[in-house]
């Protein structure tokens, strides 16, 4: 029901519309009575009435008067005016105003009626309006956010935005952009992670970038940012290591980073494919990176005929279990694949072939396990994750195989030394006429077993083993001739050499150590 105030100076006609009009049957309810303009201005203040039926001539203020005090404050109240002059003026003055009905009294009850019902319905009619709006509003504000991720999406796929839908879909969205200098920013979760865990990095960097953010949104498996260009570099990178902290400490994830150079917001499709072709060299820079277009051009290479490694002799070493020799020489082949900043599936082609060949080297019973690992391999992201696993990998097999042939290293290296011993006094003593024969090994292959069973090189062994037996020889006989020594000990005819070497070993010469005992 509406309310309605009546208003009329003589007391006789205010009762007697007030008790002949049916107001429930007009859709309306008589709120209250005034007998001026000036009583019916405090009641429609008091209790803003819908509907005001009035007289016009009053004394105090009258009903025109009233109408133009209330239609300024409040222009959705209807008026009738109630008149008991026919003139024209004064029904123009109220025309003038908004009143839509003007009634010359006297006038009956059915003509009130009449026009309290077209007021009810006009009433209703914006009822219906306002209610229509308010919950086209509603839905509006539930959309928006929808809205305005598509419209990014849209934004950095679609090549036919212009200036002018910008300026559009900045008016609909109220995006203030007084320049056109923006930069996007994508980020991409590393490691397993929930969709859920993308809506919060957003809502996070949302929060963070405050009003440098324009647009925000999800694309597949990342988070895409619009951001304003500011101008200010060292503090945009602060804000994005921020985003990256705070989510690493409430979600013990790591997230990646791509920066575009700043352009127009019509290049936003080009500085998209920035940003994606920023986010594949992380293969190489590694998770958890803050990439941009100055990475990727310090970051250029060229793709070689051929990558250079020696396949055959690394085998060797895992298969002989030389894992000092193969960590060394697996250190090199990354590093070389890094400098060369190959396409990422290039690399994988070098990097995944030379795991087959070490795998091979293994325990054949383990190989089928090992080469499931290949698609494992194949979905890695980084240069470093490839290095660690294949290192790992080839590092138990050497020390497998290093652990099978520990006897025969040791009983290799038995027979080296008792050959030493045995050929103490040959000058032609060595390792290459020891290996190639007694032993009939390569000489490289046994020095190195020899190093690593002994922990001494096998020309300082052979050294210090005949300056020991000197001593000996010495502490035995003190009257011992230098160049005998020399002889019996494989230095041949050469005594003064043999004495620099004994003083290099023992701090003084023959005679010296002859004369302390």
């Amino acid at each position: 029901m509406y309310k309605v105030l009546l208003v009329d100076d003589e007391r006789i006609i205010l009762e007697g519309i007030s008790a002949i009009v049916n107001w429930g049957e007009c859709g309306a309810v008589l709120a209250g009575t005034a007998r001026n303009g000036l009583e019916a201005k405090a009641f429609i203040d008091q209790e803003r009435p819908d509907i005001v039926i009035t007289d016009i001539r009053m004394p105090g203020m009258d009903g025109l008067q009233l109408v133009e005090q209330v239609k300024e404050a409040d222009p959705d109240i209807e008026f009738i005016m109630l008149s008991g002059f026919s003139d024209f003026d004064y029904a123009r003055t109220a025309m003038r105003c908004g009143v839509k009905h003007y009634l010359v009294k006297p006038c009956n009850e059915q003509a009130i009626a009449a026009a309290l019902k077209e007021t009810v319905d006009v009433l209703n009619s914006r009822l219906s309006r306002d209610q229509f709006i308010r919950a086209t509003e509603e839905e509006l504000k539930k959309v928006l956010p929808h809205a305005r991720e598509q419209f990014l999406k849209e934004l950095v796929t679609n090549k036919t935005y212009g200036r002018r839908d910008w300026d559009g879909f900045s008016e609909l969205f109220g995006i203030p952009l007084e320049s056109g200098r923006v930069r996007l920013l994508l980020y991409e979760v590393e490691g397993d992670f929930d969709y859920e865990h993308m809506f919060a990095l957003k809502n996070i960097a949302e929060d963070l970038l405050g009003g440098s953010l324009l647009l925000g949104t999800t694309i597949g498996k990342q988070v895409l940012l619009l951001i304003r260009d500011d101008g200010e570099l060292d503090l945009l990178y602060g804000l994005i290591a921020e985003i990256k902290h705070t989510f690493g400490r409430y979600y013990r994830l790591d997230a990646t980073a791509a920066l575009s150079e700043p352009g127009d917001i019509t290049e936003a499709r080009r500085m998209y494919r920035e940003t994606l072709q920023c986010l594949e060299y992380r293969f190489y820079l590694g998770e958890g990176s803050l990439i941009t277009k100055k990475d990727i051009e310090a970051a250029s290479g060229s793709q070689p005929d051929e990558f250079p490694y020696d396949e055959e002799q690394l085998c060797l070493q895992v298969k002989s279990g030389q894992w000092d020799v193969v960590e060394t020489e697996l250190e090199h082949i990354f590093d070389s694949l890094a400098s060369l900043r190959l396409d990422t599936a290039v690399a994988k082609s070098y990097a995944i072939p030379l795991y087959v060949a070490c795998v091979r080297q293994g325990d054949p019973a383990m190989l089928g396990e090992r080469l499931k690992a290949l698609a494992l391999l194949d979905e890695m992201d980084t240069l470093q994750s490839l290095k660690e696993f294949i290192t790992g990998a080839v590092r138990g097999i050497c020390e497998a195989n290093f652990e099978l042939h520990r006897s025969k290293h040791s009983d290799i290296v038995d027979r080296l030394t008792a050959c030493v011993l045995e050929q103490i006094g040959n000058p032609e003593l060595s390792l290459h006429g020891v290996a190639r024969d007694v032993l009939f090994m390569n000489p490289d292959y046994l020095g190195k077993l020899f190093k690593k069973e002994t922990g001494e090189k096998f020309s300082h062994y052979v050294t210090r083993l005949r300056m020991e037996k000197a001593i000996e020889m010495i502490e035995q006989a003190d009257d011992v001739k230098v160049y005998e020594l020399a002889e019996r000990l494989g230095f041949g005819d050469n005594p003064q050499y043999f004495s620099q070497v004994f003083k290099k070993h023992t701090g003084c010469s023959p005679s010296d150590y002859k004369k302390t005992l």
